[in-house]
């Protein structure tokens, strides 16, 4: 039995895996489509990835109850927001709320973890990575889900994002082309999906920059 099967939790009904990468005028959001519990496929075609506004996105990983929870009572206090004060929340304001709404929960958290892409204010790519109890970073690339563990190190390796504690600070934005962010994320799911049951199926890919949002997918194995 492999790490991430003995690490399979009741609750844990979706596992798989999701990425995100910021880049100087763009974000890459990426997630898996299965759905599992243990060994048993519920759905093939299940999207991870939720739209929260124009120019942020968020991809979760966990419990699927918690997540759909989580997604409505955001989209029910952005649509407030947009009635107080007349246009969307940006990215960095989104990413707060996010940290704000799982830190009010921490003493029976969400069962999600999140990464949240998007665009901030000045047009650059953002990318915020969340614990399950609402302590948030905006980061150059984050992964989240099952397959997380095995991501990383290849996105450390390929990226070296660099250290919060220089100085002077240095932007946290990925030097990666879009195109070139995009075939990395086909590269890292195809390696994730070889070692953990939990992601496979298909990729759905999210990219957000000035021309709006797209969508593209990719076949990934699915046994």
């Amino acid at each position: 039995m492999t790490k991430q099967q003995a690490n399979w939790s009741p609750y844990d009904n979706n596992g798989g895996s999701c990425v995100a990468i910021a880049g100087a005028d763009y974000c890459v959001i990426a997630a898996d489509t299965r759905m599992s519990t243990g060994y048993s496929i519920l759905t093939r075609e299940y999207s991870k990835i939720c739209k929260l506004a124009d120019k942020s996105v968020m991809a979760s990983s966990g419990f699927q109850a918690d997540v759909k929870a989580l997604q409505k009572l955001l989209a029910a206090r952005h649509l407030i927001y947009q009635h107080q004060h007349n246009k969307q929340m940006s990215c960095p304001a989104m990413a707060q709320l996010l940290s704000n709404t799982l830190y009010y929960k921490r003493f029976f958290p969400y069962y999600s973890f999140n990464v949240l892409g998007g665009l901030d204010n000045e047009g650059k790519g953002c990318v915020f990575t969340y614990d399950a109890v609402g302590s948030y970073e905006r980061v150059g690339y984050s992964s989240q889900g099952s397959g997380s563990t095995l991501i990383m190190p290849f996105l450390d390796n390929q990226l070296k994002s660099p250290s919060p504690l220089l100085l002077p600070a240095q932007d946290a934005v990925t030097p990666l082309s879009e195109a070139e962010a995009v075939d990395l994320v086909k590269t890292v799911f195809a390696s994730a999906t070889e070692r953990d049951i939990y992601t496979g199926d298909k990729l759905e890919i999210v990219i957000l920059n000035a021309d709006g949002i797209r969508r593209e997918y990719m076949e990934l194995r699915k046994d």
